[in-house]
């Protein structure tokens, strides 16, 4: 699968697209989209709107990964933070991506094994996963990267299960039995 993290802005977006196989990632690209400060919003909105669209066509992703806003402090950046989003996930669902979405405390524990790591934690564990000689930069193509890895994770596990249940539903117990102890079959 090839997946596209996203993390949503108005001014910055990161974005890092990697393929999977279920076992080992590989990265494709990663960097940010950047809207002009001069510009009226909307106009930003709509640069973020046809980036976003040209790396779906440019580069193929099956699934994109996106963080889901948590508003803590300032309201008013969250807001212009969602609508930013929405013109994200407008362009992934026109390009008929499928979109998964992640809390960051599912993406830090996904990626560092605890939900409140620092931002420091994640990003090298993100260069260990994914074999790079430095943390990516900037933050936000580096969160994007975690977001990435992060549905990786989600997926697999996913697709574990799966095949979990059907085992276990076709009555084929020693199957079922072996992939619990991860065997398959």
């Amino acid at each position: 699968m090839r997946i596209l993290g996203i993390d949503p802005g108005y001014a910055t977006v990161g974005f890092g697209i990697l393929d999977y196989n279920g076992k080992a990632f590989s990265l494709i690209a990663f960097g940010t989209i950047t809207t002009d400060l001069e510009l009226g919003f909307s106009k930003r909105l709509l640069t973020i709107y046809r980036d976003i669209s040209d790396l779906i066509m440019r580069y193929t992703p099956t699934d994109v990964s996106i963080e889901k806003l948590f508003f803590n402090t300032n309201h008013t950046t969250g807001i212009d933070v969602a609508q930013a989003r929405g013109v994200i996930l407008l362009a992934a669902e026109q390009c008929g991506v499928k979109i998964y979405e992640y809390t960051p405390l599912q993406v830090k524990s996904s990626i560092a094994g605890y939900g409140r790591a620092e931002k420091r934690q994640v990003q090298e564990m993100v260069r260990q996963i994914l074999g790079l000689k430095e943390n990516p930069k900037p933050d936000d193509a580096a969160d994007a990267l975690a977001l990435a890895v992060t549905h990786g994770h989600y997926s697999a596990s996913a697709a574990f299960s799966e095949y979990s249940k059907q085992a276990y539903e076709s009555g084929d117990y020693q199957k079922f039995r072996n992939s619990k102890k991860g065997g398959r079959g």
